[in-house]
């Protein structure tokens, strides 16, 4: 018969052999939390000025200018601590700190994503219809169309002028400022929408933007509703209806980023999904101690749609970017390539337990348990993934360990309930070793999406000592 344990050996046994699965606030100290607390209300000014890509990049150069960064040229010699940032086209941007040992050993490299799902404009948005002037959109990203409707919206933007010049429009964001809204059905005759299913309830063309009500005064013209909503935008911004062919225009939720909860440990705002990996891994950046290896932090526009495009990490931009590294320290490319390293830090589903059947309890994430660290994303067979080595994944492992930083580990839901993509795979592709790491994420792709404080924190610490690892 074999010998009973006694129960303080098996709990000895039970710490040294399991996994402690309890709450994160347990493992971390009110300083932490107070850190935590305080590095998030940069982050939520951060967020409330950067609802576009466009912001996004504006504001984190703001920032790295602050802290030395300047722009890169390709043509001059940089020493270990130099800080530099290269701009892509107004919607990318890439920070990089020289290391002390530069590229041969590699580079780290952190790559978020700084765009989000919206409302865009057509080509040809404005139109009249009974006595109202609209706006027709096509929806950018994976959203559910049904949370678009009676919600305020603002418009921001550039437009391009045919004579070259541009103007900025943001729109609906100050005190005072006019919104906007996509309007829905009464449910005193909505039987008949409430019978479809929710991808129909409301479809893409009918997520039209109210934007006037009042016709120019003269009821002999032609169009007077819109043509007195193409005269204030004309008095306001000096453009024309078809200064519209030429505009990235988009429409985004006006809700203000905002402490959530009684005991204000989470955030609701829109746009998270992925500024809220986008300002942790700037952060990084901004205070790394100078580094053993140049580091890369990379905030790229399009992975909502795949990536493609040429301010998406499909791309071959950072790639290039890396290559004028390499070639300026006499070294191969695609040998740094080889020995470089990647946190692709994009977000992840936080278990939710109003929706807890979705959801594989055991291999799920949760808010308050630290920065989130998948071997894989993908969906069902792990399609549209990469997945990263057991070597990477331990060396990660071992350097949050060694810093103190909370950490979990998870699937985006059950195996066959859908999944997602990350940049993770086109990084990859590049024969770097990359895994994904980032913040959990209540309603995710929602205009009003909800992350926690201390697993913003820690994402931060986390990409910071990566960067700082020997």
């Amino acid at each position: 018969m074999a010998k009973k344990e006694n129960k303080g050996e098996t709990k000895k046994l039970a710490e040294k052999l399991l996994i402690n699965r309890k709450n994160g606030f347990f493992s971390v100290t009110d300083e932490q939390i107070e850190k935590a607390d305080k590095f998030c209300e940069g982050y939520k000014k951060f967020l409330g000025t950067s609802k576009t890509e466009r912001e996004a990049v504006l504001s984190t150069i703001a920032l790295a200018e602050k802290e030395g960064f300047t722009p890169y040229d390709p043509d001059k010699n940089y020493q270990a601590g130099d800080k530099v940032y290269f701009n892509n086209r107004g919607k990318a941007v890439i920070l990089t700190v020289f290391g002390t040992k530069g590229c041969k050993n590699g580079v780290r490299i952190a790559a978020s994503h700084i765009d989000s799902p919206r409302l865009d404009l057509k080509p040809h948005p404005l139109y009249e219809k009974d006595d109202l002037a609209l706006f027709k959109t096509h929806y950018y990203g994976g959203l559910k169309k049904y949370q678009w409707t009676t919600i305020p919206l603002a418009m921001h933007g550039r437009v391009c002028r045919k004579d070259g010049s541009q103007v900025d429009i943001c729109l609906g964001e100050k005190s005072g400022d006019p919104m906007f809204t996509v309007t829905d059905l009464l449910p005193h005759l909505g039987d008949e929408q409430m019978r479809k299913p929710m991808m129909k309830a409301i479809e893409g063309e009918n997520l039209n933007i109210l934007v006037g009500s009042r016709p120019i005064r003269d009821d002999e013209g032609d169009q007077i509703f819109k043509l007195n909503v193409m005269r204030l935008l004309n008095q306001e911004y000096g453009i024309t209806e078809e200064d519209f062919v030429s505009a990235d225009i988009e429409f985004v939720p006006a809700f203000k980023p905002c402490d959530l909860g009684f005991d204000r440990s989470m955030i609701g705002a829109y746009g998270h999904d992925d500024r809220v990996c986008a300002y942790p891994a700037v952060m990084a950046a901004l205070t790394a101690k100078t580094p053993e290896s140049t580091i890369v932090t990379v905030l790229a526009d399009r992975e909502e749609i795949g990536s493609d495009g040429n301010t998406g990490l499909n791309s071959v931009f950072m790639r290039d970017f890396i290559a004028d590294l390499a070639e300026k320290e006499g070294l191969v490319p695609r040998h740094v390539m080889a020995k470089s390293k990647c946190l692709s830090a994009d977000v992840t589903a936080a278990y939710d337990p109003t929706y807890a059947s979705m959801y594989e309890l055991n291999n799920s994430t949760f808010l308050n348990n630290g920065v989130a660290m998948s071997k894989y994303t993908g969906g069902r067979g792990k399609s549209g993934t990469s997945e990263a080595t057991a070597e990477l994944v331990s060396e990660i492992r071992s350097i949050f360990e060694k810093n103190d930083v909370l950490w979990q580990t998870g699937e985006m839901g059950k195996v066959d309930a859908g999944g997602g993509g990350t940049v993770a795979m086109y990084i990859a592709n590049l024969n770097v070793d990359v895994v994904d790491v980032g913040v959990p994420v209540l309603s995710m792709h929602a205009p009003f999406e909800v992350v926690s404080k201390l697993d913003i924190y820690m994402t931060y610490r986390g990409i910071r000592s990566f960067y700082e690892a020997k």
